[in-house]
Formats: C-alpha cells, sequence, structure tokens
C-alpha cells in the first residue's frame, strides 16, 4: 500500500517569455503563464495560497 496520501498534480503550465499573459481564474491578475495556455491559470499569490490550503498535514 503507498504512504503518497497526497492527491494533488503537481504538474504546471508552461512559463511565458512575455505578455500576453493569462489571467489569473481566482482574482484576475496577469499569471507568470501565456495567455494562449488552456487550462486553470493562479497568479503567484493565488498559487501560493491554494498551495497553502491544500498542502498535507502529516
Amino acid at each position: 500500500m503507498s504512504e503518497d496520501y497526497c492527491l494533488i498534480d503537481p504538474t504546471r503550465p508552461p512559463r511565458a517569455d512575455g505578455p500576453p499573459y493569462a489571467e489569473c481564474v481566482l482574482c484576475r491578475e496577469p499569471t507568470e503563464y501565456p495567455e494562449s495556455y488552456k487550462g486553470i491559470t493562479l497568479c503567484p499569490v493565488c498559487e501560493w495560497q491554494e498551495a497553502q490550503r491544500t498542502s498535507c498535514s502529516g
């Protein structure tokens, strides 16, 4: 049986080389990801807050 209880997918979208940037899905601020990326994008602040909220305690 696996001891890995974290079910969070650690994959992240590719970083953008420059504008235009995708908007954060939570606060609408620019993210570090390209506007062409299809999927959930979070700005650095929301990304950090989400990581804190969903981190595994153990």
